[in-house]
């Protein structure tokens, strides 16, 4: 089995930063693609970033030029770094993964969330 732990959530006041972990563990062969998603109160989970295993990133174009997606293939985490937040930032902010396991099959799946508060 597969599992994601996010963590680094918090509350934070407009303007400030947060950085995000997500840890990917158990029968891992390589992970494809590691994206973070944002459910804002009474919204649907949205794409905040991802990363693919060269290390091509994607970002919505609210996160474009204020948050950065990174990787550590080594230790099967992604980070997401978030500068000039906003309260429309506010979230619980998801972690999931495209993962080839050990024996050949694919898991794809999600963290458990961290949340982000963002103060004005």
């Amino acid at each position: 089995q597969v599992q994601l732990v996010e963590s680094g959530g918090g509350l934070v006041q407009a303007g400030g930063s947060l950085s995000l972990s997500c840890v990917a563990s158990g029968s891992i062969l390589s992970i494809k693609s590691m994206n973070w998603y944002q459910q804002a109160p009474g919204k649907q989970r949205e794409l905040v970033a991802g990363i693919k295993l060269d290390g091509s990133t994607t970002y919505s174009h609210s996160a474009e030029g204020r948050f950065t997606i990174s990787r550590d293939n080594a230790k099967n985490t992604v980070y997401l770094q978030m500068n000039s937040l906003k309260p429309e930032d506010t979230g619980v902010y998801y972690c999931n993964a495209d993962v080839v396991k050990l024996v050949g099959t694919v898991w794809y799946g999600w963290g458990q969330g961290t949340q982000v508060t963002v103060s004005s």
